[in-house]
């Protein structure tokens, strides 16, 4: 694929650029170099599992309310005292996509994949097990399938003649991913994506470059995260006041728009990385700085109301006007799960005909600050 002249192949402070939806990793970002605009990549179904329950309705709900939701407690072996979690609840109904042979002993993180990539696809999911819609898949993830990478190497621990090889295919980080290619017959591209929050919209950006270039006819893009003591633990070094939290968020991409309202993915900006040379705060300002404020938008962040984890990204916004939604602040902290309830819940308020317009704003765990745009594809109502 052409690289752009100005770009550049060694290191660089702001990270990845995208260009027409062309990332090119590790290259200079120049102040002058507009952000990017998508070219006509509509959105059609969003998908959720959360701690709020299973589908966008749930997720909703608990959004309008905007109160944190209960916490449970969660062991650690060796302690005394417990850790305590937003952990996702049982479905009211047991899914019948679990009745898939590869489905049967899949970890959490992949069945709420399945489950919110079907709520997404919709109707379109029968097409694509026909062979009649060739789909992209990607899966965003970073701390992967860890319950049973835990287990597995307990076993091997404690005895290793014993330790089921049942389990190790579970393991690897593009599980979930394989699982739901798996169950939808397709055969089409298929990436997992692994990094901080930001790797969600990373996604968003891959999945509208494999659209142009005709690589798919629709994608779906999953962020997805599992709850394990070892996760709930280490998100405390973040800071003490951290939740850790589970389950998924899709999207569904495609190039067609119907007659219906689709959302449109407008913008993704460049990832700004955190370096020695461009923190947090700069990193979250840059971000900021390519997505223009919209009339009568809505802005959906990844602040986690902790103050001091906060800061750059609630400096970066001190300017916006208009109304703010934070679902980790509701649902926990659940990386790039939480950064797809960003996307899912912006998409959802735009059909509701609320705003014109959404932004979506992630500034990472420890990588990377990002951000994208949706915008209506018809008028708000009208009070």
């Amino acid at each position: 694929m052409p690289v752009p002249n100005r770009a550049r192949a060694d290191g660089c402070e702001s990270g990845s650029r995208a260009d027409k939806f062309v990332r090119l990793w590790r290259r200079e970002r120049h102040a002058r170099l507009a952000e990017v605009v998508v070219s006509r990549v509509f959105v059609h179904g969003v998908g959720a599992v959360s701690p709020a329950g299973w589908g966008v309705p749930a997720l909703r709900a608990a959004l309008e309310k905007n109160l944190p939701l209960p916490t449970s407690p969660l062991a650690r072996p060796g302690w005394d005292k417990l850790i305590f979690v937003r952990a996702v609840p049982p479905p009211s109904a047991r899914p019948e996509f679990l009745a898939h042979p590869r489905l049967r002993r899949a970890s959490a993180a992949a069945q709420h994949v399945v489950a919110a990539a079907l709520e997404a696809l919709g109707p379109d999911a029968k097409r694509v097990q026909r062979g009649e819609l060739r789909l992209g898949v990607i899966v965003c993830i970073m701390a992967g399938c860890v319950t049973y990478s835990r287990r597995f190497y307990e076993e091997v621990l404690k005895n290793p003649p014993t330790a089921s090889p049942l389990i190790f295919p579970e393991t690897v980080f593009n599980a979930p991913a394989s699982h739901l290619a798996a169950f939808l017959n397709s055969g089409g591209i298929n990436y997992t994506l692994v990094g901080d929050d930001g790797a969600y919209l990373q996604g968003l950006a891959l999945a509208a470059q494999w659209l142009a270039l005709g690589q798919a006819d629709a994608c779906v893009v999953v962020g997805a995260e599992e709850l394990d003591w070892i996760v709930a633990d280490a998100v405390r070094h973040f800071h003490r006041a951290t939740v850790h939290a589970a389950g998924a968020g899709a999207v569904y991409l495609r190039r067609e728009v119907a007659s219906e309202n689709h959302p449109e993915l407008a913008v993704v900006t460049d990832s700004f990385l955190f370096t020695k040379k461009q923190d947090r705060a700069a990193a979250a300002r840059k971000m900021r700085e390519q997505l223009s404020p919209a009339d009568g938008g809505a802005l959906f962040l990844s602040a986690r109301n902790i103050p001091r984890l906060d800061a750059a990204e609630v400096a970066a916004w001190a300017d916006w006007p208009g109304p703010r939604t934070a679902p980790a602040a509701v649902l926990g902290e659940a990386f790039n799960a939480s950064a797809a309830w960003q996307c899912v819940a912006a998409c959802d308020a735009l059909w509701s005909g609320q705003f014109a317009a959404a932004n979506v704003s992630v500034v990472g765990a420890n990588q990377q600050a990002i951000g994208a745009r949706f915008v209506a594809t018809r008028p708000p109502e009208r009070s």
